[in-house]
């Protein structure tokens, strides 16, 4: 890839990602994670949530592929960090869809790195603040 040609704001990738309940049962068997909080709705809503959440993990590990699709290779991300601001709420039936848009934050040519910054956002609500990937290229 021609770092040269590259200009911070272009954007380098957008993706939908659904989360269902079913998604979250998966997860949550993936992770370990099963904190009633991400299953049961009157459990959320005991503890103050409008009801049942999307593990954060799940919605931190859905925005990195963005920057992944566009470098190529999960390997070259060297970087990546995110601040949780909102949560996702899934609903029983139907999805939650999260929009992922990458944009270039940061050229460094001398290492040839590029930060990838991502906004994320449910129901056009940010759901992730100062998403950013560094990838080397």
């Amino acid at each position: 890839m021609n770092l040269e040609a590259l200009e911070v704001g272009q954007e380098v990738g957008s993706r939908i990602f659904s989360f269902t309940r079913d998604s979250l049962v998966k997860y949550a068997g993936a992770s370990g994670d099963f904190n009633p909080i991400h299953y049961r709705d009157d459990f959320a809503k005991s503890v103050g949530l409008e009801g049942v959440l999307a593990h954060g993990m799940l919605t931190m590990g859905a925005a990195v592929q963005v920057a992944v699709d566009w470098v190529g290779d999960s390997g070259k991300v060297i970087d990546y960090g995110v601040r949780f601001t909102k949560p996702v709420y899934v609903p029983l039936e139907g999805s939650a869809e999260v929009t992922v848009i990458g944009k270039i934050g940061a050229i460094d040519l001398e290492n040839r790195t590029v930060r990838v910054d991502l906004t994320a956002s449910c129901a056009e609500v940010a759901v992730l603040g100062k998403a950013q990937a560094v990838v080397k290229l």
